[in-house]
């Protein structure tokens, strides 16, 4: 089977759209996984979670999915951040925040375990270092693991110790009994440098994991986000993917 795996989409409609766009275009996409934060950033939380809720076959909670309906404070987070946040809450409808609440902080899926942050703290750490990476590999039982947070695809292969990599778009992955710790960047907010969003295809028959990245209109993102009264810096960094 093959499966999409999102994260990060944070209310980027158009750059939803456009992934579900190229996941349709590709042969034999059974499943889509989502990895948390559906909503945050962005000018369209509502209908962002009602792709997600109708698409996705699994999804686990983020940071900001918990902020905007209450379950984190957001005192942690920088000021446009925290701004978002309580524009997001004010744009959910009832449905919206009872999908967010349902949502689990850890998943199984076969050989994967699905986590927003980090398997050791779901909601809240980032692995960025092979240290934090090591640090998690007791933290799940499966061989594999992905996860999103940092908005920057970059993968950790683990044996004895582990090492990082950072995840290039159309390089091939090949799972073997090596553990491993999956980022499949960001879906609405790239941070790597790349506007373009990203995401990954696991292919299970395979034993491969490939990353991918589609152009969007980011004006258009840009352009709702100043409309609704969004942060300036939120709306600028989208154009450079920082």
């Amino acid at each position: 089977m093959k499966y999409a795996v999102l994260a990060d989409i944070h209310s980027n409609l158009t750059a939803l759209e456009a992934v579900l766009i190229e996941i349709e275009k590709k042969a034999g996409i059974d499943q889509i996984w989502c990895l948390g934060d559906i909503v945050g950033y962005g000018p369209d939380p509502h209908r962002c979670i009602e792709i997600i809720q109708n698409r996705c076959s699994a999804c686990v909670a983020g940071n900001h999915d918990w902020a905007a309906i209450g379950k984190m404070d957001t005192a942690a987070f920088n000021p446009d951040a925290a701004a978002a946040v309580e524009w997001t809450s004010r744009h959910l409808n009832l449905e919206d925040v009872r999908f967010l609440e349902s949502l689990p902080l850890t998943l199984e899926k076969g050989d994967f375990t699905l986590a927003h942050g980090s398997p050791r703290d779901p909601i809240w750490e980032y692995i960025l270092s092979v240290a934090e990476a090591e640090d998690n590999l007791k933290y799940f039982k499966t061989p594999y693991c992905f996860i999103g947070h940092s908005h920057s695809p970059i993968w950790f292969e683990c044996s004895l110790s582990c090492s990082g990599h950072e995840l290039l778009p159309e390089v091939v992955i090949k799972l073997g009994k090596k553990r491993l710790i999956v980022n499949p960047g960001s879906v609405g907010q790239p941070r790597d440098g790349n506007p373009r969003a990203s995401y990954a295809i696991y292919d299970s028959d395979a034993g491969t994991v490939v990353l991918h990245r589609v152009p969007y209109d980011i004006s258009d993102t840009q352009q709702r986000m100043r409309e609704s009264g969004l942060p300036e810096q939120l709306i600028s960094r989208l154009t450079y993917g920082r």
